[in-house]
């Protein structure tokens, strides 16, 4: 399936009150409904999603680089509860009304953050990380991942120091292209969306690795607030040919259990890049949660 990939209308940066300023990426209409995005692991305000229906549909998206990352300065040992305070002072300096959240990939505690802040009207997960550290996934996980959550358990400082040290675009490319499903690589692979994808990095990156390392410390542990907690309509969307072993390992039907207002889409032909390949079903569900629909 073809996507179509486009430049942001609009860049920015927002000061926040203590001084550090978040860079911002906006497409749609700017009298439409708002739609935060927060992105994937080491990916920046760069990469949208759902160019070809967002002025339709009447939709401001809004991405948002996380400390650290891309445009955005630095808040070391920053953390979910932090990056919910940020969004709060953005959607004043923004004008945001009755903004919506979307948390794509290791995205995902940072748009429930949110959503259990009262910050939004609505969310959506997408191929979304969930608590890896809760209990319940301790023999869900792959080796791999399985030492990730203990290292941050037994030692975040150290943990932190070791993510940075291999955090670097063009690794991460190669590791998100080994592992993906053929039906992902062919959306990832197509010459469009992996420009603006390697470009999302690059630019996530331009700082250094320290804040891809403080989100994965962050996405990788115990979240602060608790799930059933949230009080908006939440969509968690998961595609069966997702194979990133660091995204919900039951395609979020722990996280559905978790959630009182979830509504669990487990899409038959999709994978992990569901985001880009079913755009306009994700942001109409999300609007008409919004809406109390």
């Amino acid at each position: 399936m073809d996507v179509r990939i486009t430049e942001p209308e609009r860049l920015g940066r927002s000061r926040l009150p203590g001084g550090r300023s978040l860079g911002w990426a906006e497409w749609g209409p700017t009298g439409g409904a708002p739609v935060l995005l927060c992105p994937g692991a080491a990916t920046s305000r760069w990469l949208g999603f759902g160019a070809d229906v967002l002025d339709d549909l009447g939709v401001r998206l809004v991405s948002v680089d996380r400390p650290g990352l891309g445009a955005s300065d630095p808040a070391p040992g920053r953390t979910l509860q932090d990056w919910a305070d940020d969004v709060r002072h953005l959607s004043v300096d923004r004008r945001l009304d009755g903004l919506a959240v979307v948390g794509y990939s290791q995205g995902a505690p940072f748009a429930l953050a949110c959503a259990a802040a009262g910050l939004a009207t609505s969310a959506a997960i997408v191929s979304g990380t969930d608590e890896l550290a809760a209990p319940g996934f301790a023999d869900a996980l792959i080796p791999q991942v399985r030492g990730m959550v203990d290292a941050v358990a037994s030692d975040p400082a150290a943990a932190e120091a070791s993510f940075a040290g291999f955090g670097d675009p063009e690794t991460m490319w190669q590791i998100a292209i080994a592992g993906a499903s053929t039906v992902d690589r062919e959306v990832y692979l197509q010459p469009p969306f992996e420009r603006a994808y390697r470009r999302a990095m690059a630019e996530a990156f331009s700082q250094g690795p320290a804040g891809y390392a403080r989100d994965t410390v962050l996405a990788s542990g115990r979240w602060p607030f608790d799930p059933a907690d949230v009080a908006v309509p939440v969509d968690l969307w998961y595609g069966p040919h997702d194979t990133s072993p660091v995204h919900s390992p039951d395609l979020g039907a722990t996280l559905a259990r978790r959630i009182p207002t979830a509504r669990r889409h487990v899409v038959p032909e999709a994978g992990g890049s569901l985001l880009w390949t079913h755009s306009a079903e994700i942001l109409r569900s999300l609007l008409r949660g919004a809406a109390g629909a």
